[in-house]
């Protein structure tokens, strides 16, 4: 009754609390805007009046959210239609009853972007049959660049439990701690932003917080909120790079509910790979591979799409070749995702390090003469493999099943032995890599831990999580393939993938 009687006047806020941080973009991101005709079919939200990028408060509001609830109640739990109003996510985003509910208590403005600078990138839809793309399937994105940065604004407001309350209590202080858990996903680079960013896009972080506590139950309290510049340079009342202590509550290693499985695997190569990107400098190649802004300068990436494509095709190869069909297309639907649903496969883009940039002339012969076809003269600039030229793959699989890790370890067996080949013109020997190093790491939801399993440290992170399992694969001097001593636990999850492929349901 005292909620109800509270909503139906005013909330009593007591005190409130904005937190500013830059957020700095580490991989280019893309906020959709209108759907208006122009140059680029994928535009960028903007501001009407400074044309300033803008990443929309409602996306900051529900990836803080979104955070937080998988944190603390794991991947694809189902949730209740009606929230209790003393739940962690009711407490800072609201609540619906039958019969009542409450307003979020977290305020989020929209972000204007500093830096003017814009990436145009192509991407085509590839046919999964023929591996050629597909008619009038080709379009361009606008991209903001990594380095892009976002002044990030998030007002909380603190009210009393009951009218007759001016105190803070525990609900305020659980409110507080898990508000203080969600920004720690930006904090950890955790929560990316936009479009397309389970294929690499939007990964962020913010590397700095002010934060400035208005109590709005003193004189001077109220009068520095009611002169304060929104829109000005933000006044720190407390500065540092980690949230928690800034907004008073402990930083503890809180249990982590999410399931994973993730692979980072470093692959050198063995002879060019060009990703295709059509050069946009006078006196440029007509086919460079393709580059993306790296701390202010182009360097050679490969990007997440490109990545996942070639992947998914592999799988369903491999799906369809060991097993039934209809049962192949939908253990990679329920992997890979579809239109109707998202991917479990989160893959990022990364750059190639110590690349060979070389510009070489090819022509199109005639098939049928045997001579040079005329006017068919280009050059191209792909990347080809130096001493040290390498590039690591990172894979990310949500709420793992043994039969998703077996599958996983067959693409991984393809990409190490030069199998199977990223990017274009692998008929022409390019994109073949070769294996160097793999790590493959399972983490279980902290719920869901058989006995005897170790715990471990996050490197980075300032919480404990729960290593379920762990393997390193190396290559030897000469060639061969160094294993674990636990290396036979993995056949026991392309056993799971096989079962389930073949499996025919009656």
């Amino acid at each position: 009754m005292a909620d109800r009687n509270l909503m139906q006047g005013n909330r009593r806020i007591i005190e409130r609390i904005v937190v500013n941080g830059e957020l700095v973009l580490e991989t280019p991101a893309h906020f959709g805007g209108d759907d208006a005709p122009g140059f680029v079919d994928m535009a960028l939200a903007r501001d009407p009046l400074s044309g300033d990028a803008l990443l929309p408060g409602a996306s900051i509001a529900g990836a803080l959210r979104s955070y937080l609830r998988t944190r603390l109640e794991g991947y694809g739990v189902e949730e209740p239609r009606h929230k209790h109003r003393d739940d962690e996510l009711a407490l800072l985003f609201g609540y619906q009853h039958d019969d009542d509910g409450a307003q979020s208590s977290l305020l989020t403005t929209d972000a204007r972007s500093r830096l003017p600078a814009l990436e145009l990138r192509d991407g085509v839809a590839i046919n999964p049959v023929t591996r050629t793309a597909d008619d009038k399937k080709k379009f361009n994105i606008e991209l903001l660049p990594a380095g892009t940065i976002f002044d990030l604004r998030i007002e909380l407001l603190v009210r009393a439990s009951a009218p007759a309350e001016d105190t803070h209590d525990d609900r305020t202080l659980r409110m507080v701690t898990a508000f203080a858990q969600a920004l720690q996903g930006f904090e950890r680079g955790e929560i990316p932003m936009g479009a397309r960013k389970r294929r690499g896009f939007g990964k962020c972080r913010v590397k700095s917080w002010q934060v400035k506590r208005y109590d709005l139950r003193q004189p001077d309290g109220l009068l520095a909120w009611l002169s304060h510049d929104v829109h000005g340079a933000p006044t720190a009342q407390g500065a540092g790079p980690s949230i928690a202590p800034l907004l008073g509550v402990a930083d503890q290693a809180e249990p982590d509910k999410r399931a994973r499985f993730t692979l980072t695997a470093t692959f050198g190569l063995e002879s060019s790979l060009l990703i295709r990107s059509g050069g946009d400098e006078a006196g440029q190649p007509d086919m460079v591979h393709l580059q993306s802004l790296r701390g202010g300068k182009s360097v050679p990436i490969v990007s997440g799409t490109s990545l996942a494509g070639a992947l998914r095709a592999r799988a369903l190869r491999i799906a369809k070749t060991v097993g039934v069909a209809t049962q192949a297309e939908q253990f990679i639907v329920n992997l890979f995702g579809s239109q109707e649903r998202a991917s479990r496969v989160w893959l990022a883009e990364t750059e190639i390090d110590n690349p060979i940039e070389r510009v070489v002339t090819r022509l199109k012969i005639d098939r049928f003469t045997g001579g040079a076809y005329p006017n068919a003269l280009f050059s191209q600039q792909p990347v080809f493999a130096g001493k040290d030229t390498q590039v690591t793959m990172t894979l990310k699989v949500d709420n793992p099943r043994d039969a998703d890790i077996g599958l996983i370890l067959l693409l991984l067996k393809d990409l190490w032995t030069g199998d199977l080949a990223v990017g274009g013109e692998a008929s022409v020997g390019r994109g073949r890599l070769y294996g160097k190093s793999a790590e493959l790491t399972l983490f279980s939801g902290a719920d869901n831990l058989p006995g005897g399993n170790e715990q471990a440290n996050a490197p980075g992170t300032g919480r404990s999580v729960q290593t379920v399992q762990s393997w390193t694969l190396q290559r030897a001097t000469d060639g061969g393939l160094l294993l674990p001593e636990n290396a036979d636990e993995l056949q026991s999850f392309v056993d799971a993938f096989l079962k389930e492929v073949q499996h025919v349901e009656a």
